[in-house]
């Protein structure tokens, strides 16, 4: 039976809505944060909490902590409506709503370090941007009451990867739990920020998954780890209107790529002016 989803956003708000909510029974808390523009990605983490968890609480929350002074926080997509509707519509029981002031309280000197591989990858073109991201996953944990289970996509692999990182380092109680990406039919990673691009960065888009997909077939098909970045190099470099951040083949953890066994090939594009990312398992066969 679908629940009455409770929408709030302030503290207080929240805090009543799970004390309801845990006076019927629903004492474990499954976490779902998300910046809003919701899509099928954001619905599989919230079904694959729906699944585990007694209570699901969703947050939308565009944190401006996690954009640089030259990024696109104002242009970010937001589309609070079809949210509600998506949220209500996979069941959730909360979504919590917050502001700015509401999430940043005090004056935001103290901030949650990412180590050195928070300079890496995504860190190396966007300085000080998982600071933003650890910063504010660390806060929405405690700020929603007994979260059992976090669940963040695999989509933005780094930040995962982090976020766990975090959660161990600091002896966070949380499980945090990875979903596998979604992709449109065509190969794109879903992310909110796939309707910024026009109809021909659209089509230019694919480039990137459809690197990645060369780069994990030449594995398959026996290529070591030059082979690999090779094939996914080709497709990137006869992609129009793709402008490669970085391209690199790295350990699940993200350290140096093993000569064999799993490995995990990540990429960043800027088409127009949206930067997306993508990432895939690939499978090293022992060659360089």
């Amino acid at each position: 039976m679908m629940r009455t989803l409770a929408v709030t956003d302030t503290r207080d708000e929240l805090a009543a809505a799970q004390r309801r909510s845990s006076r019927v029974g629903a004492n474990d808390v499954g976490l779902v944060m998300t910046m809003g523009a919701l899509h099928a990605g954001h619905a599989a983490l919230i079904r694959a909490a729906r699944e585990r968890s007694g209570t699901v609480v969703v947050t939308i929350f565009v944190n401006p902590l996690q954009f640089g002074p030259a990024e696109d926080h104002d242009r970010y997509p937001r589309s609070p409506d079809a949210d509600l509707r998506l949220c209500a519509a996979e069941d959730a029981d909360i979504v919590f709503v917050p502001s700015a002031a509401e999430v940043y309280r005090g004056p935001g000197d103290v901030t949650v370090h990412p180590g050195p591989l928070g300079d890496e990858l995504e860190g190396a073109s966007r300085p000080g941007h998982f600071a933003g991201v650890l910063t504010v996953v660390h806060k929405l944990l405690h700020i929603v009451d007994g979260v059992d289970r976090a669940y963040f996509g695999e989509k933005d692999y780094q930040q995962l990867v982090l976020i766990g990182r975090m959660a161990r380092d600091l002896d966070l109680p949380p499980q945090i739990i990875s979903v596998p990406t979604v992709r449109e039919p065509d190969g794109l990673a879903l992310s909110s920020r796939n309707r910024c691009l026009g109809c021909s960065e659209r089509s230019s888009a694919v480039a990137l998954p459809d690197a990645l997909f060369a780069g994990a077939a030449a594995a398959a098909a026996g290529a070591g780890a030059s082979g690999v970045l090779a094939a996914a190099r080709a497709v990137l470099a006869s992609a129009p209107g793709v402008a490669v951040d970085y391209l690199e083949l790295r350990s699940p953890a993200l350290g140096p790529a093993p000569v064999s066994g799993t490995a995990r090939l990540l990429a960043a594009a800027r088409v127009g002016n949206t930067r997306l990312v993508d990432n895939v398992t690939v499978q090293l066969h022992g060659r360089p």
